[in-house]
């Protein structure tokens, strides 16, 4: 009879321990709440903060985003134009940075910058009026400073081995022909003058 109990009595706390863990696996399958589906709306939104928060966007690049992202045209043209009304869309504001930002830094002339951010999605005149900050003077300034960086690297070519490469490298950054041909002839001259001056050549009364 106490084998009997002590077994019916183990039998119990086993049962109590059992459907004690099987009380705890049921109350936390059952605390455990999905979140429902985010709308389109919050999505797209979603997708645009992510985005800018790493760099600013133009309205094209965030639509291209939101479209690769099966969200609906209606819904990104929504939220885009929200997002245009509060400031964190603008592309005047992208151009204008864009233009300073990548002539001091990259040393691009007018065109290639025009080219950059038509691929971007900015519009032809918000394009034209960020590249108003540019002026020839300072492009053509800009393009020699260029060509002294880059003007010691071709020495011993010839002369026009040394032009093809200097013009060529400021075409390649959307400089005009004529004038990458005057400034690297210009400094090519230049050169020559400061080489006769070092042998003694350029001195009154030599």
């Amino acid at each position: 009879m106490r084998e009997q109990e002590r077994d019916g009595g183990s039998g119990g706390r086993e049962g109590r321990r059992g459907g004690g863990r099987a009380s705890r696996r049921e109350d936390g399958g059952e605390g455990r709440q999905e979140l429902p589906p985010q709308s389109p709306e919050e999505q797209a939104r979603a997708i645009c903060l992510r985005l800018l928060t790493g760099m600013p966007r133009t309205r094209r690049q965030l639509a291209d985003a939101l479209e690769k992202r099966g969200i609906p045209e209606e819904v990104s043209q929504e939220v885009l134009s929200r997002y245009e009304e509060v400031g964190l869309i603008d592309d005047a504001a992208f151009a204008g940075a864009w233009v300073e930002s990548r002539h001091r830094g990259r040393g691009l002339a007018r065109r290639a910058l025009a080219q950059e951010l038509r691929t971007k999605g900015v519009h032809a005149t918000l394009v034209q009026e960020a590249l108003e900050q540019l002026d020839s003077d300072q492009e053509e300034q800009t393009a020699r400073e260029l060509v002294e960086r880059k003007l010691r690297a071709t020495r011993g070519l010839e002369r026009d081995k040394r032009i093809r490469r200097l013009a060529g490298m400021l075409a390649r950054k959307g400089y005009p022909e004529g004038m990458a041909l005057r400034v690297v002839q210009r400094a090519l001259e230049q050169e020559g003058a400061e080489g006769a001056d070092e042998d003694g050549l350029g001195y009154p009364g030599f």
